[in-house]
């Protein structure tokens, strides 16, 4: 076991992939001299040299679609984009290209890619840098989206999506980087795809989140404990595949539900969640569920951005009224 925080683990995790398979090369802008814009790949162009680390231009379609072709090839690549936001340049290769091309080849060829891009507030960065857009590709089917919250999860959601045979979004919360760090073994272990964490255990409500809404969701509930109200606390960890009978187990326990993710409202997964609970939890509800987002409205400047995002004091009052009902 070593100490990391999050971008430390996904360093270690690239780098152990990259010394177990030959076939896993890093790719996209800056990732080779310096090491990426959060330095998430900072030291493996040293390491592993220029065929396997390979800094691009400034082209997200671009970086997608190489890395279509290197996996048609036989490679697996593990393209980076710099921000979430950035991928509305590649959605045309990612949602109708890369997402598709196990379906449009009758299964002749699977395409063994990993995009990882960070996102979220939290760090008053520019315009498109925060955008919460995961459920954009939550409706691109063929595409898994991965949404780690912690180190040790981290690490293993990586290695376990660079092995999977089909493509997936690994989504990074940038706020949480450097946040405080945790136990995360050593070597080769992998966490699965589709199975949600339940993080804490309570009574009365449960609160279900994912990325960096879990730690805003885990402060919510110590607040909420000094009230009396005792909270459950799940982290998906992956929106595709969703793990619905870990979520619903939980809610049936607690009768009542809040969702929150750092998203605008409408369309927003939690949209997802809701009616998935509406339909598979239905009697087990004591209240109506609710939601705690963004707004919808585009993402605010730096000094805006404790307004528009989900805080502790918003998820304690939705809650507490929630469990009041």
């Amino acid at each position: 076991m070593t100490q990391r925080n999050i971008v430390e683990a996904i360093n270690n995790a690239l780098d152990e992939e990259m010394q177990r398979d030959p076939r896993v090369m890093v790719i996209g802008l800056d990732v080779g001299k310096l090491g990426g814009v959060f330095r998430a790949t900072s030291g493996l162009l040293d390491k592993h040299g220029p065929q396997r680390v390979v800094d691009t231009p400034l082209a997200e379609a671009g970086i997608v679609g190489a890395s279509l072709g290197l996996a048609i090839s036989g490679m697996v690549p593990v393209a980076e984009i710099q921000f979430l936001g950035f991928t509305a340049q590649a959605f045309h290769q990612i949602g109708p290209q890369l997402a598709r091309f196990r379906m449009r080849s009758r299964g002749r060829y699977h395409c063994q890619v990993t995009i990882r891009a960070p996102f979220g507030g939290g760090i008053s960065s520019p315009e498109f840098h925060s955008d919460a857009v995961e459920a954009q590709f939550v409706q691109s089917p063929g595409i898994k989206v991965v949404m780690p919250s912690n180190a040790y999860d981290a690490k293993g959601l990586l290695l376990e999506a660079i092995r999977d045979p089909d493509p997936v979004l690994y989504c990074e919360p940038d706020r949480l980087y450097r946040l405080g760090r945790m136990e995360v073994p050593d070597g080769d272990y992998t966490v699965p795809l589709g199975k949600a964490d339940v993080v804490r255990q309570g009574d009365d409500i449960t609160l279900v989140a994912w990325s960096a809404a879990v730690e805003l969701c885990v402060r919510a509930a110590d607040k909420l404990a000094e009230e009396g109200i005792s909270a459950t606390v799940v982290d998906l960890r992956t929106l595709v595949p969703f793990d619905v009978d870990t979520v619903v187990s939980a809610v049936a326990k607690t009768g009542r539900c809040l969702v929150v993710h750092e998203a605008p409202l409408s369309a927003g997964f939690g949209a997802e969640v809701v009616a998935t609970l509406a339909k598979e939890a239905f009697y087990d509800l004591d209240a109506p569920i609710d939601r705690v987002t963004s707004y919808d409205v585009p993402y605010p400047a730096g000094p805006f951005e404790d307004w528009y995002l989900p805080s502790v004091e918003r998820v304690v009052a939705a809650a507490r009224s929630t469990a009041s009902k």
